[in-house]
């Protein structure tokens, strides 16, 4: 197995609906470049989790900082896979460094005591799910605006955080958060009116942000299905 077979199954495992909606991408390399992209944010993303003290967390984002700069400053890139395989979107892509450091620096709030109040809520996941997305979007395609898919990312990062449970302010209810995220989703389907269908796989992960009816919740064929559908309509 390849070290970008490997990387794929990190993802797989890892990161399991954006790894299924970067499937509906056509083109293998933007396939296997949407993973990079995903490993890098699974690297970044884990660093508060793995980290004994936040110290060491804070360099483990330090160390990607440093590797970015060896991506686009064109200076060998050190041996680690999620890195060798960013760097190599790098070179075939139009990603926006100050982006993907910016993406960087947004973790550093993973560090801080939960929960969130409601302004920081969402400027958090506007930061990390939304940049991310929007990061996405312009790899598939560089003319997408990014701006078009904030409501997707609202959406999904909303619904992410809901999940993880303690995260979301204290006052806000289950309901709540269910009507954000109809709200987020509902402009989300007016803003990707603007987006390029070759880049809808970037986003086709928030139609899951939708919470199935009281007492269900969707098998993995569910899951695929609501994938496609949301593909084929050009909506969440």
């Amino acid at each position: 197995m390849s070290e970008n077979d490997d990387l794929d199954a990190l993802v797989r495992r890892a990161d399991p609906d954006r790894w299924l909606a970067s499937r509906l991408a056509a083109d293998a390399d933007a396939r296997a470049d949407l993973i990079a992209l995903y490993a890098f944010n699974h690297e970044i993303a884990r660093a508060a989790e793995v980290a004994s003290e936040p110290l060491v967390g804070e360099m483990r984002l330090a160390w990607w900082r440093e590797a970015l700069a060896e991506m686009f400053e064109g200076r060998p890139v050190r041996a680690h896979p999620a890195a060798q395989a960013l760097a190599a979107a790098v070179r075939r892509r139009a990603l926006d460094r100050a982006e993907l450091d910016a993406l960087i620096d947004a973790r550093l709030r993973d560090f801080d005591p939960w929960p969130l109040t409601a302004e920081e809520a969402e400027g958090y996941i506007d930061s990390t799910a939304g940049r991310l997305m929007g990061l996405a979007a312009r790899l598939l395609a560089p003319e997408a605006d990014p701006a078009v898919v904030s409501g997707a990312g609202r959406a999904w990062g909303l619904a992410g955080l809901h999940r993880l449970g303690g995260r979301l302010p204290a006052e806000w209810s289950a309901k709540d958060i269910r009507v954000r995220v109809d709200e987020a989703l509902a402009r989300a389907n007016a803003e990707l009116a603007a987006l390029p269908i070759v880049a809808f796989p970037a986003v086709a992960y928030a139609s899951l942000s939708r919470r199935p009816a009281a007492g269900r919740t969707l098998s993995p064929l569910g899951v695929r299905l609501r994938l496609v559908v949301a593909s084929m309509r050009g909506r969440l």
